[in-house]
């Protein structure tokens, strides 16, 4: 089993609420606009982190870290980017990595949307953690955590780390 935080939008602003919740965790999932790259290398040093570039992220993010992301956690085949909508309104980019392989889970952000959706036309979950930083409209900074047990994801969590100032 493995125990995933996941955040997105930091925007070079890394809450140190955060990290009492990396502890009970695996790894650290960032679904982009990181910021810079010292963001996932401090990230790094709580835990391994698997993330994604963003549009606002520089050449020093997009060096380490890739436009997408598609491993298996587990038994779970997970597909990550930043830009990628959600259940209805995917992106064309992300449609087409669904349509042409469906993963089990499906994980973006750059809306600062908290969401958490079923999508039951290609039977998989759907995972935007909100935004974890300072900049964008978003009131309130969030993420998520949850588990992986063999092709199960369970025991999601939706973490308020309080207003953005």
């Amino acid at each position: 089993m493995q125990r995933i935080a996941l955040l997105s939008d930091t925007h070079n602003y890394l809450d140190h609420k955060l990290f009492k919740y990396f502890e009970a965790c695996d790894q650290i999932w960032h679904a982009g606009d990181i910021g810079t790259i010292t963001i996932t290398d401090e990230l790094s040093k709580i835990k391994p982190v698997i993330a994604v570039y963003g549009n606002i992220d520089g050449q020093d993010v997009r060096k380490v870290h890739p436009l997408n992301q598609r491993f298996f956690c587990e038994d779970v085949d997970v597909y990550m980017t930043h830009i990628g909508g959600y259940p209805d309104r995917y992106s064309l980019e992300a449609l087409e990595e669904i349509k042409n392989n469906p993963p089990k889970l499906f994980i973006s952000g750059h809306s600062h949307i908290l969401k958490v959706m079923f999508d039951k036309k290609y039977q998989l979950l759907h995972i935007n953690p909100g935004a974890a930083g300072m900049h964008g409209f978003h009131r309130v900074k969030t993420m998520v955590r949850f588990s992986i047990d063999a092709d199960k994801i369970k025991d999601l969590e939706v973490i308020e780390l309080g207003e953005r100032a």
